[in-house]
């Protein structure tokens, strides 16, 4: 039986970044990826696909825009069946680029279901039904996630979908109805819509993305009302059906009014679920919390000693960046080091057009927490580049202490969100405030000068360009 210093169960970004990390600190690494490609849910049917589709589909919309730079294009056409193959080809070239990483750092790789034995023995239950067993002195849970449902919902995979099966359409929904206002739903239903379908979502909450900042809730939804999305917040979906290639969605408002939506798909996408299915944890002692989550204290530590878990499986945000650093964090806790996570300085990123990226407290969170703050915002259309560029929607928001002056929070909406996070990210590591951000200077003409003047707006209302 092999014998290993640690195996990682699950080969997601949390799962191979810790295996790396292991290898590099001098471990003998294994891992286990139960299917026959690595990478996990976000390089296969998640983050890369759809941002493959979203990539893709941007292109058609700047084609739309072309005539207003003096380019004339003629007779465009979408091949569907062309982009989507465009998007397995970026999957398989980044999971085989994982694959790389693996046989580079000398990690052992097993294609299996990994479940316990006992806390040290892990079998490995392969397509042939076959069973290997090895020696794990630690495992590293990293299983990840799935799709969640309403309990009244029967997800047929064909009309009623998760966004697994919208990555892979063979045609441009008429109508696409969406489920869940939040992340997953509005970047799948803007690539549709960018593709010509009717896209209507449908969110319980009073606002779309409602984990995030009001002000690019509110901005977001201003932008795709424009772009041709329609939305129906505030509303509990009651039913779905299916009736041959019809899908009804029947949803009440807060009047107690039902309003029925008719299209030819519905994209369920209510949030994900920790996924720990054959694990058998109850075999090692390991203890899940009411939420179905693995427990585990501030080294990520289960309740068996030898046993960690990692990313979506544990409490917090379900993002691939978190549980990179958690899978990280683990490695080198268990090589004697004493690394540690602000969790608070996770960013979250919506990939729409614009794209939305937040980190640190929200106005929200300030305002129920009772702390004394004060706000700059700065708008992208004030922007030199941003007109240049005819991106002009959006804005930056920053939150910092009524007394210190620390930054508290940055919140934007805008052309290269996703990349200008980053700034804010490494400011409140180093815990700047206000005056120090907008005393830095910002490359001139850049989208990043709107988190200067925001700075400017938040230290003694400063902005310059407003």
């Amino acid at each position: 039986m092999s014998s290993f210093d640690v195996v990682v169960i699950g080969s997601g970004p949390g799962g191979y970044v810790s295996a790396i990390r292991c290898a590099q600190l001098g471990f003998k690494t294994a891992i286990i990826e139960k299917y026959s490609t690595l990478g996990g849910t976000c390089l296969n049917v998640g983050c890369i696909p759809s941002k493959a589709l979203l990539a893709s589909s941007h292109h058609v919309e700047e084609i739309a825009h072309f005539a207003d730079h003096g380019i004339e294009v003629n007779g465009m056409k979408i091949d569907l069946a062309k982009m989507i193959d465009r998007k397995q080809a970026v999957v398989d070239q980044t999971c085989a680029g994982v694959k790389f990483l693996m046989d580079k750092n000398k990690i052992e790789v097993f294609e299996g279901v990994g479940s316990f034995e006992n806390t040290t023995t892990i079998n490995i239950t392969k397509k042939d039904g076959s069973v290997e067993k090895i020696e794990a002195k630690n495992t590293i849970i990293a299983t990840g996630s799935k799709p969640s449902n309403l309990p009244f919902i029967k997800l047929d995979k064909e009309r009623i979908i998760t966004s697994t099966e919208a990555l892979k359409l063979s045609e441009v929904p008429k109508h696409l109805i969406v489920i869940g206002g939040g992340v997953i739903g509005l970047e799948l239903g803007q690539v549709y819509l960018r593709l010509g379908a009717q896209v209507s979502v449908v969110e319980y909450a009073d606002r779309v993305i409602p984990g995030m900042d009001g002000a690019l809730s509110k901005e977001l939804t201003k932008v795709l009302k424009k772009q041709g999305m329609k939305f129906y917040t505030s509303h509990k979906v009651q039913s779905v059906e299916r009736e041959g290639d019809s899908v009804k969605v029947a949803a009440e408002n807060k009047k107690g009014e039902i309003v029925t939506l008719e299209g030819d798909y519905a994209l369920v996408a209510v949030g994900r679920r920790p996924y720990t299915q054959g694990l058998n944890i109850e075999k090692a002692g390991v203890k899940l919390t009411e939420r179905g989550q693995i427990e585990v204290n501030e080294h990520l530590q289960t309740t068996v000693s030898n046993i960690y878990a990692i990313g979506d499986v544990v409490r917090g945000a379900m993002l691939a960046h978190k549980a990179e650093e958690e899978g990280v964090l683990v490695a080198e806790f268990l090589a004697g080091q004493k690394p540690h996570i602000d969790y608070n300085l996770i960013p979250g990123v919506v990939y729409t057009w614009p794209e939305v990226a937040g980190v640190g407290k929200t106005e929200e969170q300030l305002k129920t927490e009772g702390k004394e703050y004060k706000v700059g915002s700065f708008p992208f259309r004030a922007l030199g580049r941003a007109r240049a560029s005819a991106d002009t929607d959006g804005l930056v928001k920053i939150l910092a202490d009524k007394n210190t002056d620390e930054i508290l929070g940055i919140h934007m909406i805008g052309a290269r969100s996703a990349d200008l996070i980053a700034e804010a990210v490494v400011a409140m590591e180093y815990r700047a405030s206000a005056e120090d951000l907008a005393r830095m200077s910002h490359a001139h003409p850049t989208f990043a000068e709107a988190i200067k003047e925001a700075a400017l707006a938040a230290t003694e209302n400063r902005a310059i360009h407003v």
